[in-house]
C-alpha cells in the first residue's frame, strides 16, 4: 500500500479517536488489534459515510458488528431480521439504519479487498431489491387493512411488478445509486375491502406510499433515491399501469431510447411471476425479428441529448457521462445487443460485463476490443463507486480537492493522484475512439455522397433522368440504368415510406450510385443495388445497414458486380446483407461437426418449438452459410476443392436437422416404433454422398428402413405399421426439403437412384436394398454405390449400410469387363449430355473433363477393391485419387495429372455457377493442355471413352 501524506494521516488518526471514544460512550468493546485496526483505518480514509456511519451505530464496531462487516453474506441474509413496526416513522428509521449498516458493509469489503469489484456490485443491487421487497410488503399491508386485497375482474389477486431499469436492472448498482423503476400490474378490477378502490388507483396509492418509504428524507437520511421517469410518458404518466396499457404504449409510442432502456430491465420486487409475463409481452418492442441496424439512430438521439446536457452542466470529466465515460461502453454493447438479440436470444444478457462477454464469445465485438472495453470498464466503475462511497453522494464527478483525491488514489492503491488521473484519460481515449468509430464509421452516415451522383439520384426523383446523363456519368449503356432508377422513386414501396425512411433513402442512393461505378461491372451492378432497393424499401433496417456500414455498400457492390448467383441471392432474402457485413466472415464454421454444432446451436435459439418456425430457420441458416461460403470462393479465400467439401457438409447438416425435425413431428402424431433408435437412415449419393456439391447442385438421396420392424405398429394414439411410418418419415423429409418458405427452399431432391429407380418404393429395407444390390444392380449402379455415404438417421443402421457397401463393392470383378462397361456408360452420358463443341467444352461432360476423371477412378475401384479393400473408405474425387496412386494403380505423373485437372475444372465450375452461367467455357491453352492429359491418361488405363 502507498504511504499516506501526513494531513490524510492526521485525519484518519482522529477519526480512529474519536470512534474510539463513541465506542467507550456506549459501552460497546473495540477491538483494536492491529489487523481491525488497519481495516477500520482504511476504511476511514476512503470514506467519510463509512465514519457518519460508525459514529452514528458504534455496535457495528462490536465483535458482532466486525462480523456482520466481514461476512461474504449479501443483505439478502440478513434482511428477514428486519421486522418493521406498524407505525411509518419507526419504519422509515429501521430502513434506514439497514440500508446504512448494509452500505457500510460494502465499503469496508470493498475498500480492504474482500470483494472485487462484480461482486461489490451485485450485493448492491441485492440490498436495494431486499429494501424493495421489505417496504414492498409493509405498503401492501397497509393498503390492504384499509381497502382489501386488489383482485381482477375474474376475482384473481393482483399485486405490484415492480421492475429495475439501468444499473439496478442488471444488478451491477453503483453504491450511491438512484434506481430506476417502473411499476406495473397484470389487470384491472377492484379490491375487495369495505371500501374497494379501481386497481388503477390502488396500485398508484401503493406506489406513492412505497416510494415515501424509500424517498422521504428523515433525521436517518434517505434510504434509496428513486426515480420513476422512465415510465411511460415519463413524469406525465400514470405511476403504475396495466400490462394492457404497458403493451398499447410501447406499440404506439415506444421510442428508441425506452428500447435502450429495456435492455436491462427486469422484475425486482413484488409478483416476479408476473414481471417475466410482461418482459415476454414486450419483448418484441426491445428485440426485432430481424437484424435492426435503425438503432444506429436511436443510439445517436440518446447521445446526442447526452452531449448537450454535458455541455450546459460542464460535464466533460463526468465519468459515467462524458467522452469516453461508462455510458459510452454501456451503448457500444447495447448497440450489438438491439441489432442482433431478436435473431440470438444470448445477447439478451443485462449487465454489462456479461453483456460484453456474450457479444464476444458471438464474435461481434471482437476479443481485442473486447479486453479494452472491459478494462475501462472495470477501472471506470471502480473509481465511480469509490467517488460515491467518499460521502454517500449521487455523483459522477471526481472532487477537485488535492485530499479528496489523494484519499480515492491511496483507497485503490495508487501512489499519487496523478498518476491515477493518468491511467483515467489512457482509458477515456481508448473507449472515446470505440466509440466514434461504432457511432460514425469513416464513410458511414455522416459522409456526403459526390455531389454528382446526387444530382443523379435527384433527377430520377424529378423524372428527368435519361440515358445520356447516365452515359456521362460511366454507366454505359445508359438506357436500362436511367430507367430503373427513375422508375425506383415512383414505386409503391418507396411512395409509401415514412419521411425518417425517405430521408435515409435519399441519403443512401447516391452511395450506391458511387459505389457501382468503381466496379468491375457498373451497369449490372447499378441495376442489380436498385432491384434490391426495391425489395428492402419497406424494411427500415436494412435501408438503415447500408446507410450506416460504407464497408457493407463497398462488399455489396463488389458482389453485385461479380456474382450474378449470390447477388440474387441477396435480392431475394435480404436478410444476407449481414452476411455481407459481418466482420467473422472469416470465422465460417470449416468442418463438418463444426457446421452440425452450428445448426443445432441456431435451432437452439428458437422461442417454440414448432416445425414451421424450425424449417424457416433451417432455411436462414443453410442460405447463410452457402452464401459465405460463396463469398469465400470469391473471394479467394478458400479453395474449390474445400469449398465443394463445405458445401455437403452443409448438405449434411441440413439433411440430418430436417430428418431428426421429421421423426419428431411424426413421433408426436404417431408415437415411436418399438427397438433402439429410429431404424431410419438417409444415403447421400452423388456429389453430397462424394463431398462435392456445387451452389446449385441437387442432393441425391436414398431412404433405407430396418425391415424387421416393419410389421411393428407404433405407440402413439394414432398407431401406424412400421412399413407406412417409415414411408412418411421419408415423404415428409422429402417435402421439407424442397418445399418453400418465406427464406426460400433447402435443395432439389433427386431419388431416382433408389432400388429399380423411380419405380421402386421411396423407402427401401434394408434386406430389400442388399437384395437388390447383389442381385439385380447394374455396374453403373455400383458406380453410384461408391459415392455412397450416410448422411443422416439412425448411427447404427447407417452403419450397417456402410458394411454393406463395403461388401458389395468388394466383391470380385473382371477387371476388363468392368473397363468395357464403364467405357460403355461414359459413352452414352456423353452423346446425350455433352454441350462442348469446336469452342466451347462444357467443364462436367466434356471429352478429358470432370466425369472422364470421376468415371475412370470409379472403374479402376470397381475392378480391383477385392485386392484393395482400402479403395473403398473413402468417397470424395480427390481422395480417391491419393488412395489410388497409394494402391498402385496410378502413377504418380497419373496421379498429380489428374489431381489439377480436377481441381481447375472444379473451379471453373463453381465460378460459372456463382456467375449463373452454365458450366460450359471457351476453349483455351490451359483447358486444352488439362484435356489432353486427363484423355492420355484415360487411354493408358485402358478405357475408351472417345
Amino acid at each position: 500500500m502507498p504511504l499516506e501524506s501526513p494531513p490524510l494521516r492526521a485525519l484518519v488518526d482522529n477519526r480512529y479517536a474519536e470512534l474510539a471514544a463513541a465506542c467507550r460512550a456506549a459501552g460497546v468493546a473495540l477491538h483494536d488489534d492491529a489487523g481491525v485496526a488497519e481495516r477500520i483505518r482504511r476504511t476511514l480514509a476512503a470514506s467519510d459515510f463509512a465514519f457518519e456511519t460508525w459514529r452514528a451505530q458504534p455496535a457495528l464496531l462490536s465483535p458482532a458488528g466486525l462480523e456482520r462487516l466481514r461476512s461474504n453474506a449479501d443483505a439478502a441474509a440478513r434482511i428477514d431480521a428486519l421486522k418493521l413496526p406498524e407505525d411509518e416513522a419507526p419504519t422509515l428509521s429501521a430502513l434506514r439504519r439497514f440500508r446504512h449498516a448494509e452500505a457500510l458493509r460494502l465499503v469496508f469489503r470493498d475498500v480492504n479487498g474482500l470483494d472485487e469489484l462484480p461482486e461489490t456490485l451485485s450485493a448492491t443491487s441485492v440490498l436495494y431489491e431486499a429494501l424493495l421487497e421489505t417496504a414492498l410488503g409493509w405498503s401492501e399491508r397497509t393498503l390492504v387493512a384499509r381497502y382489501g386485497q386488489p383482485r381482477s375482474h375474474e376475482g384473481e389477486r393482483q399485486r405490484l411488478v415492480v421492475v429495475g431499469f439501468g444499473k439496478l436492472g442488471g444488478a451491477e448498482l453503483n453504491f450511491s445509486s438512484d434506481i430506476d423503476l417502473v411499476l406495473a400490474y397484470p389487470h384491472g378490477g377492484q379490491s375487495d375491502g369495505a371500501r374497494p378502490l379501481d386497481n388503477g388507483e390502488y396500485f398508484v396509492r401503493l406506489v406513492r406510499q412505497l416510494v415515501r418509504l424509500l424517498n422521504e428524507p428523515t433525521v436517518d437520511g434517505i434510504c434509496a433515491r428513486v426515480d420513476l421517469r422512465l415510465r411511460p410518458f415519463g413524469n406525465a404518466g400514470r405511476l403504475a399501469l396495466s400490462f394492457a396499457a404497458m403493451e398499447q404504449y410501447y406499440q404506439r409510442e415506444g421510442r428508441d431510447w425506452e428500447r435502450y432502456a429495456w435492455i436491462k430491465a427486469r422484475p425486482v420486487a413484488g409478483d416476479r411471476a408476473a414481471g417475466k409475463q410482461l418482459s415476454e409481452l414486450l419483448r418484441p418492442f426491445i428485440y426485432r425479428k430481424y437484424l435492426d441496424y435503425t438503432a444506429f439512430a436511436g443510439l445517436r438521439e440518446m447521445k446526442a441529448l447526452i452531449d448537450a446536457e454535458v455541455a450546459r452542466k460542464d460535464l466533460s470529466d463526468n465519468l459515467k457521462l462524458g467522452a469516453g465515460g461508462i455510458r459510452e461502453i454501456e451503448f457500444i454493447v447495447q448497440l450489438v445487443q438491439l441489432i442482433r438479440g431478436g435473431r440470438e436470444p444470448s445477447l439478451r444478457v443485462r449487465g454489462l460485463l456479461p453483456a460484453l462477454a456474450a457479444c464476444e464469445a458471438r464474435g461481434h465485438i471482437p476479443a481485442s476490443r473486447a479486453k479494452v472495453l472491459r478494462e475501462a470498464y472495470v477501472f471506470l466503475r471502480r473509481l465511480e463507486n469509490r467517488v460515491q462511497m467518499l460521502r454517500d453522494a449521487q455523483t459522477h464527478d471526481v472532487p477537485g480537492d488535492a485530499l479528496s483525491r489523494e484519499r480515492i488514489a491511496f483507497g485503490l492503491g495508487w501512489p499519487a493522484w496523478e498518476l491515477l488521473a493518468e491511467e483515467l484519460a489512457k482509458h477515456r481515449e481508448i473507449v472515446a475512439n470505440e466509440f466514434a468509430a461504432v457511432l460514425m464509421p469513416q464513410g458511414g452516415r455522416g459522409t456526403q455522397a459526390p455531389a454528382a451522383d446526387a444530382a443523379l439520384w435527384q433527377a430520377a426523383c424529378a423524372g428527368t433522368l435519361d440515358a445520356g446523363m447516365m452515359e456521362a456519368s460511366g454507366f454505359v449503356p445508359g438506357v436500362e440504368v436511367a430507367d430503373a432508377l427513375a422508375k425506383l422513386p415512383q414505386g409503391g414501396a418507396v411512395r409509401a415510406m415514412s419521411a425518417r425512411s425517405r430521408e435515409r433513402l435519399d441519403h443512401l442512393m447516391p452511395q450506391l450510385i458511387a459505389a457501382a461505378r468503381t466496379g468491375a461491372a457498373p451497369v449490372p451492378c447499378l441495376l442489380r443495388l436498385c432491384r434490391l432497393t426495391q425489395a428492402v424499401a419497406r424494411r427500415s433496417s436494412y435501408l438503415a445497414l447500408l446507410e450506416e456500414q460504407p464497408a457493407a455498400r463497398k462488399r455489396l457492390a463488389t458482389l453485385f458486380a461479380g456474382s450474378t448467383l449470390l447477388a440474387e441471392q441477396v435480392i431475394a432474402q435480404p436478410l444476407l446483407l449481414d452476411d455481407v457485413l459481418d466482420p467473422r466472415i472469416d470465422q465460417l464454421p470449416l468442418k463438418r461437426v463444426d457446421i452440425a454444432a452450428e445448426i443445432t446451436r441456431v435451432l437452439a435459439t428458437l422461442e417454440e418449438r414448432e416445425a414451421e418456425a424450425e424449417l424457416e430457420r433451417i432455411n436462414e441458416f443453410q442460405s447463410s452459410t452457402a452464401f459465405r461460403l460463396g463469398l469465400a470462393f470469391n473471394d479467394g479465400r478458400a479453395d474449390a476443392a474445400a469449398t465443394a467439401r463445405r458445401l455437403a457438409a452443409l448438405a449434411e447438416s441440413v439433411v440430418g436437422a430436417v430428418t431428426a425435425l421429421a421423426e419428431r413431428e411424426l413421433v408426436a402424431q404417431h408415437g415411436r416404433l418399438p427397438g433402439e433408435g429410429s431404424g431410419f437412415a438417409v444415403l447421400g449419393y452423388g456429389s453430397l454422398g462424394g463431398e462435392e456439391l456445387g451452389f446449385a447442385s441437387d442432393l441425391d438421396l436414398v431412404f433405407v428402413y430396418d425391415g424387421r420392424r416393419a410389421q411393428a405398429m407404433s405407440d402413439g394414439a394414432r398407431p401406424l405399421e412400421g412399413a407406412r411410418w417409415y414411408q412418411r418419415l421419408a415423404q415428409r423429409v422429402m417435402n421439407w426439403l424442397t418445399v418453400s418458405t418465406r427464406a426460400g427452399n433447402l435443395y432439389e431432391v433427386d431419388t431416382r437412384l433408389r432400388p429399380d429407380g423411380s419405380k421402386g418404393l421411396l423407402v427401401s429395407s434394408l434386406d430389400a436394398f442388399i437384395a437388390y444390390q447383389q442381385s439385380r444392380a447394374w455396374t453403373w449402379e455400383h458406380q453410384a454405390l461408391l459415392r455412397a455415404r450416410p448422411v443422416a438417421g439412425d448411427a447404427a443402421l447407417g452403419a450397417a449400410l456402410g458394411a454393406v457397401r463395403r461388401d458389395v463393392l468388394a466383391a470380385p470383378r473382371d477387371p476388363s469387363r468392368v473397363l468395357a462397361e464403364v467405357s460403355e456408360m461414359r459413352r452414352r452420358w456423353r452423346a446425350e449430355r455433352d454441350r462442348s463443341d469446336a469452342a466451347l467444352l462444357d467443364l462436367k461432360q466434356g471429352r478429358g473433363a470432370l466425369l472422364d476423371i470421376e468415371f475412370a477412378l470409379q472403374g479402376l475401384v470397381l475392378a480391383h477393391a477385392a485386392r484393395h479393400p482400402a479403395l473403398l473408405g473413402v468417397t470424395s474425387n480427390a481422395s480417391l485419387l491419393l488412395a489410388c496412386r497409394d494402391a498402385g494403380l496410378l502413377d504418380a505423373v497419373q496421379s498429380s495429372a489428374l489431381a489439377h485437372a480436377h481441381a481447375t475444372f472444379l473451379r471453373r465450375a463453381l465460378a460459372c455457377t456463382l456467375d449463373a452461367r452454365s458450366r460450359i467455357a471457351p476453349r483455351d491453352a490451359e483447358l486444352e493442355q488439362l484435356c489432353d492429359g486427363v484423355n492420355a491418361v484415360v487411354a493408358a488405363l485402358g478405357f475408351a471413352f472417345a
